[in-house]
């Protein structure tokens, strides 16, 4: 069996509009793969082929062999952790409450529940809003109570979605650190994000870099490491812009300028 996520031609279509195109993308653990491109590329409609919630018209999606699509609401639960960019409340319940429902695929008391949530939210820096309802947090308090959820699902692959969102610079260095730590203990992660340089948080300087795949109209644009030469010029040409790349306390880090004339 293929242990890891994998999508093969996957093809996506709807409205008549071609959303992917033919895409093939391969996360195994211990992998860090970040998704990138404008806006429309493609980039939310292949995390939700990943997550199962969308069925390809061709091509498939697999996780340690098995079609997402397929499995069972708990089979996909105990692979597939999944943070969206915004935590959506219909209902007041409570960060604990919330954390609490990430865990309903394992057999356990709901002592052990709520255990396993108190420490999920101290390690997303949640605690002090435990007790309070969803409803009644602030966008960056709900992303932390997202990101506690994952961590609390406790799945071999996490995928991303924004998950800056909301968050200022010091807590998206902490959330980005977070990500890196669990990759390096050999999770999968696969990330959408627009900002490459938060991926620095991510990447311990002398360890393997993450893994850059560019996205541009529903098809895969480049794929490259985060420390490639030539990976400046990639983004560049994906986003319209001249990108510069530097050094930064030993992290590479991009700057994007206009291009000549004055206008990207």
């Amino acid at each position: 069996m293929t242990a890891g996520l994998t999508l093969d031609a996957v093809t996506v279509r709807a409205r008549g509009r071609t959303l992917l195109d033919g895409v093939s993308l391969r996360v195994a653990p211990g992998d860090f793969v970040a998704i990138m491109g404008p806006n429309g590329a493609g980039k939310s409609t292949l995390l939700r082929v990943a997550l199962g919630l969308l069925r390809p018209d061709a091509g498939q999606a697999f996780v340690d062999g098995q079609e997402v699509s397929r499995l069972a609401p708990r089979e996909r639960a105990a692979k597939l952790a999944w943070l969206p960019q915004r935590l959506e409340a219909a209902e007041p319940i409570t960060a604990l409450e919330q954390v609490v429902s990430a865990r309903y695929r394992f057999p356990e008391s709901r002592r052990a529940s709520e255990e396993a949530a108190h420490k999920a939210l101290a390690e997303a820096g949640a605690a002090s809003f435990a007790l309070r309802p969803i409803t009644e947090l602030s966008g960056g308090e709900r992303q932390r109570v997202a990101v506690a959820g994952l961590l609390a699902q406790e799945t071999p692959l996490v995928l991303l979605d924004e998950p800056a969102n909301f968050l200022d610079p010091a807590q998206q260095l902490e959330l980005y650190t977070r990500m890196g730590h669990l990759w390096r203990e050999g999770r999968g992660i696969l990330c959408v994000t627009h900002d490459v340089n938060v991926l620095a948080h991510a990447h311990a300087p002398g360890t393997r870099a993450p893994r850059v795949v560019g996205l541009f109209q529903g098809r895969v644009a480049f794929e490259r490491e985060l420390d490639a030469p030539d990976l400046g010029e990639h983004l560049g040409e994906l986003f319209g812009v001249r990108m510069h790349g530097m050094s930064v306390e030993g992290h590479r880090v991009f700057v994007g300028l206009p291009r000549s004339g004055g206008s990207p």
